[in-house]
């Protein structure tokens, strides 16, 4: 006559290990696949009411009274060498792609949305920080600022 025995119950925290691990995991990869798809669609809209950064993580909107946008220019970032990101601080950081914050090498804080270092539209603002955005038309950005600047 045969005998079955079943196997001992696995202790829960071995288990609860390979869930943690798994659910980071799957936070990386969605927080990963967002940003990536970002770099693809994120959008800069201005209007009466100032600009709106919609992408990723670190969009919002800045009201049209803080930023300073008769200072809003079109640079090259590897000839305005102060103006280049140097570390980020909280932001994604992909080969073609950076999004959040950074410190700048002039020591100033920035939000950047950056896909393209020749052609970024720089924003100063009264918020402690500037903007540097890569939008596919610098000129249209800026006039577009600067048309909202006029009551």
């Amino acid at each position: 006559m045969a005998q079955s025995f079943s196997i001992a119950p696995a202790g829960a925290g071995p288990l609860m290990l390979l869930v943690v691990i798994a659910v980071i995991l799957v936070g990386v990869v969605g927080g990963v696949g967002r940003s990536v798809l970002a770099s693809r669609t994120a959008r800069f809209e201005v209007s009466d009411r100032g600009l709106d950064i919609r992408g990723d993580w670190w969009g919002r909107s800045i009201p049209r009274e803080l930023m300073r946008v008769s200072e809003a220019r079109v640079v090259n970032l590897r000839e305005e060498r102060d103006l280049q990101p140097v570390s980020r601080r909280f932001g994604t950081g992909l080969p073609g792609y950076a999004s959040g914050w950074f410190r700048l090498r002039n020591g100033e804080r920035a939000l950047v949305y950056l896909t393209n270092q020749s052609r970024v539209v720089v924003v100063p603002t009264d918020l402690d920080y500037t903007v540097l955005l890569s939008p596919s038309n610098p000129d249209g950005l800026v006039a577009a600022l600067r048309k909202t600047d006029t009551p």
